[in-house]
Formats: C-alpha cells, structure tokens, sequence
C-alpha cells in the first residue's frame, strides 16, 4: 500500500531549489558575492526535459571580468525573454581552481 503521507516529490536542481524562491533582492547579492570573489558569470539555458543532463546551452560566452550586478542581471533577463519555457541557471566560474565557484537556477521553465 502506497504512503500518501509526504506528497509527490519535486526534483531539485541545485543547492538553493530546497529553499523558497529567490527575491531579486536575494539574486542581486548572489551575483554581487560572485563578482566579489572574482568569479566569472556565465548565463545558461536548457529546455525542462534536459536539465538533469550535464549539457547546457551556454547564452553568450562569459562575462569575463564583469563588475556590474545590473550588466549580469540584465543578461539573465534577456536569456530569460528569449527561452520562457526553458531553465536559465547563472555560473560563477573561478579562474584560480579552474572550476564553477557556484552555480544555480534563477528561472524555472514556464514561470515569470
């Protein structure tokens, strides 16, 4: 007999989809401490279906050595307009480890 108890279960897609939704406010200093560490943003993109696979479609090369917040959110807002129905996730690549400082989805498919 099925337990019923808990619901159906949701796929999580990083660390911060166990927590509610991202504010702007929350975005906006997630991309400043990327920025802070020196980290490189990369916006990506993948249709819903896709997204548990390692490839995503890169929006434009990297924001190499960015500084603006606004320039970063101005991408995510772009690639979000042009891909409605896909997830759009930003990238903190490190250049001294030579990997992703962080990583994580700042717009669910279908959603606004």
């Amino acid at each position: 007999m099925p337990n019923d108890a808990y619901g159906p279960t949701v796929p999580r897609g990083e660390t911060f989809s166990y927590l509610p939704p991202m504010t702007p406010e929350r975005l906006h200093q997630q991309i400043a401490y990327l920025i802070e560490r020196g980290w490189n943003p990369a916006v990506e993109y993948s249709e819903p279906e896709k997204a548990r696979s390692n490839f995503w479609y890169l929006w434009k090369l990297p924001l190499f050595g960015e500084k603006s917040v606004e320039r970063v959110l101005a991408e995510l807002d772009a690639c979000r307009r042009a891909y409605p129905n896909h997830l759009v996730r930003l990238i903190g690549y490190d250049n001294f480890t030579q990997s992703q400082g962080t990583a994580f989805i700042v717009h669910r498919a279908g959603a606004r």
